[in-house]
């Protein structure tokens, strides 16, 4: 079935009572190079968008279809939208999981009243099981991705950016499958035709942006990153058509940058993004993509990040932004030594967190060591000042970048 602008707006119609219309954003606070809005899914019901292609899904269902239930494969987004989505319609629902999906996505889910089956693997080894299960039981499947209706769910999140900001000049979406950003691209398309779509995905989990260069839809062999709701290795037939036909450009961005973007997000407007949500905002923050002086923006697709990884997170954001760096230093093992370095590195205004003294190892002169220091700083332009500092002074600097 084609996807049409009436079929988005019936479900814009159906999902009103459910469905949050949530905030557009305006992050002044944010230091980039456009003016940047953030749009919040990561407020809407189950912590993202994926209520919306779900509940929409399941509402076209006949009776007998709702009879036999409904089985859905995710990694944990799309699983609690539809658990949420069938316990409202009055339908069982069984929801098949990757084995390294979020504990606080899967127990979610649970609390949703939905069945959980944990499969090894990835999303795709999880989805051929859920596929099993639909041949041997007649569920009803709901895709994820390559589905219309879904694609029509998601696509009310681009009626609503239209209207809350009707002269953007970008809109920036992750991609894992592919649903979200075909409806949005689709809905942006027609109401909005000069605005630019431009998708992301991470640097391990690439399969849309092969296949959108590459002209061909084909599957990557692994995917490796923290951002689990866009760890796809095939997009769909569906989605990557209409991702040819309405999207400007896809890119990716590494973990490192999303886990920036993730804290800027915190710090700057107290957003909370998981790694699937935020690689919109670190493709803008890294350029990425050609947004200069442009009105951009960028759909925060969810907020359902593992709380057992946000500290890695943050810490890896800290380090990427400059504002966590550690410095090896080459001394002679006396007395006075550290006093000095601490004075170097005070006189810069940076903090010392932690400091680890080695006179153990082989690489060293006999009477010298190895002092290691963990620092708090402003950015980078102080870790070089800090550096430029402890040289002129007369101290060996180890290179461990």
């Amino acid at each position: 079935m084609e996807l049409t602008l009436d079929r988005v707006y019936q479900a814009a119609h159906v999902l009103k009572p459910v469905v949050k219309k949530t905030d557009l954003v305006h992050a002044v606070r944010i230091d980039t190079d456009c003016d940047l809005y953030l749009k919040a899914e990561n407020l809407q019901n189950t912590g993202s968008f994926k209520i919306r292609g779900a509940y929409f899904k399941i509402s076209t269902l006949t009776d007998e279809e709702k009879a036999r239930g409904v089985v859905a494969c995710s990694a944990g987004n799309h699983a609690q939208g539809v658990a949420l989505a069938a316990t409202k319609a009055g339908t069982k629902s069984t929801i098949f999981l990757p084995a390294g999906a979020p504990i606080s996505k899967v127990e979610a889910t649970r609390g949703y009243g939905a069945e959980v089956k944990m499969i090894d693997g990835v999303y795709d080894d999880a989805y051929a099981a859920c596929m099993q299960f639909q041949k041997d039981t007649g569920a009803v499947l709901i895709h994820p991705f390559n589905d219309p209706d879904v694609i029509a769910g998601q696509g009310t999140i681009g009626i609503e950016i239209c209207d809350q900001l009707g002269d953007a000049d970008a809109v920036v979406v992750p991609i894992g499958g592919g649903g979200l950003i075909s409806g949005v691209a689709y809905v942006t398309k027609m109401l909005n035709p000069k605005c630019k779509v431009y998708g992301v995905q991470a640097e391990g989990a690439p399969s849309m942006v092969r296949a959108f260069h590459d002209k061909k839809l084909e599957a990557i062999d692994s995917v490796n990153t923290f951002a689990d709701g866009i760890a796809v290795k095939c997009p769909g037939d569906v989605t990557y058509d209409m991702v040819n036909r309405y999207v400007d450009d896809v890119v990716t961005v590494s973990d490192e940058e999303t886990a920036a973007a993730i804290l800027t997000l915190m710090e700057k407007e107290k957003v909370v993004a998981e790694g699937a949500g935020a690689v919109s905002v670190a493709a803008v923050l890294f350029h990425k993509i050609p947004v200069k002086g442009k009105k951009v923006v960028c759909v925060v697709s969810g907020g359902n990040i593992d709380v057992n990884i946000l500290s890695r997170v943050i810490n890896r954001g800290l380090v990427k932004t400059g504002r966590k760096s550690t410095l090896t230093i080459e001394l002679m093992d006396k007395p006075g030594q550290l006093v000095e370095v601490a004075r170097a590195i005070a006189s810069t205004g940076a903090n010392v967190t932690k400091v680890d003294h080695n006179n153990t190892a082989q690489s060293m002169e006999i009477n010298g060591c190895y002092l290691t220091v963990e620092l708090e700083t402003r950015n980078f332009e102080q870790i070089e000042e800090i550096r430029q500092t402890l040289t002129k002074k007369g101290f060996k600097l180890i290179d461990r970048r």
